[in-house]
């Protein structure tokens, strides 16, 4: 078994990342900028906002914060939608996910510009990826597409089940892991809570990838040897055992599964990382094609 260990290879790609940044200063370039903006002071999303920040700093890019109150009307939020747009400062950003209720969130990721959707999920970008052409893919599936990569995780022909159905991850996931190279050229099938025997699935699959959100819910007797498996899922379980009074656990029984694994991705330290990292590479890309258009 072998841990596709995210942490490190975030790592390895912001300092690839950093190197290339560092070329665009000597050479007196603009480097990229990425705004984060941010309603409301969920935990979550400060704590996720904040690491963004800080990887900005790491890298040499400029980054701005925009933080708004949680009584902010979807009219003004459009208009501040509006302003980051028209700003030519600015590369790319991304609109922290989830927004008060009172506000219509697919409204407001439409609003987006393409061209600054560093977080892939615009209809324009969706499509884009779904063709097979260049654009900004969703962050956390092209961190997962990178973990296959860089650790030369076999995937043509391969069988890949994917449970959950979300825009932001299983979806496209199933779309990336089905398209034309590597990794890629996999079967895939696609899973959700209204399939029957999803074990029957499971239990056949040579690639797992699971974005559930229900903690330990894959279990060993529910994938074969040498399976690899990927773990999207993270989330706070109570512990009074723990000094904070929780523990974050993915979607798979790490302890169980795990002897059966060829691969397997570690919650946390495995995905989670990898997000913020092509967040970072897709911001990268949206300034070299800005200049580009220049």
């Amino acid at each position: 078994m072998q841990l596709l260990d995210g942490k490190k290879t975030s790592e390895d790609i912001k300092q690839e990342i950093a190197a290339e940044v560092q070329q665009m200063k000597n050479n007196g370039e603009k480097v990229p900028h990425l705004a984060a903006v941010i309603v409301g002071t969920n935990g979550a999303s400060l704590t996720y906002v904040g690491s963004k920040v800080r990887s900005c700093e790491q890298i040499g890019f400029e980054s701005t914060l925009v933080s708004l109150p949680e009584t902010i009307s979807e009219a003004d939020l459009l208009s501040k939608i509006k302003e980051l747009n028209e700003n030519d400062d600015l590369d790319g950003y991304i609109v922290q996910l989830p927004l008060p209720k009172h506000i219509d969130e697919q409204k407001i990721l439409m609003a987006i510009d393409p061209d600054k959707d560093v977080d892939g999920f615009h209809p324009a970008n969706f499509g884009k990826m779904a063709l097979e052409m260049e654009t900004f893919l969703p962050a956390t599936p092209f961190g997962i597409m990178q973990l296959l990569e860089r650790y030369k995780v076999e995937t043509a022909g391969k069988h890949t089940v994917v449970i959950g159905r979300s825009n932001i991850v299983g979806r496209p996931m199933s779309i990336l892991m089905s398209r034309k190279g590597y990794p890629g050229d996999s079967t895939v099938t696609l899973t959700h809570s209204r399939t029957k025997n999803i074990e029957e699935f499971t239990r056949n699959a040579d690639i797992i990838i699971t974005a559930l959100g229900v903690p330990n819910y894959l279990k060993a007797h529910m994938v074969k040897d040498g399976v690899v498996v990927i773990d999207v899922g993270i989330t706070r379980v109570e512990d009074a055992s723990h000094p904070k009074g929780y523990v974050i656990t993915g979607d798979v029984d790490f302890d169980e599964v795990s002897k059966k694994s060829s691969f397997i991705t570690p919650v946390p330290g495995g995905v989670g990382p990898m997000t913020i990292a092509m967040l970072l590479q897709n911001t990268l890309l949206a300034r070299k094609l800005r200049s580009a258009k220049k």
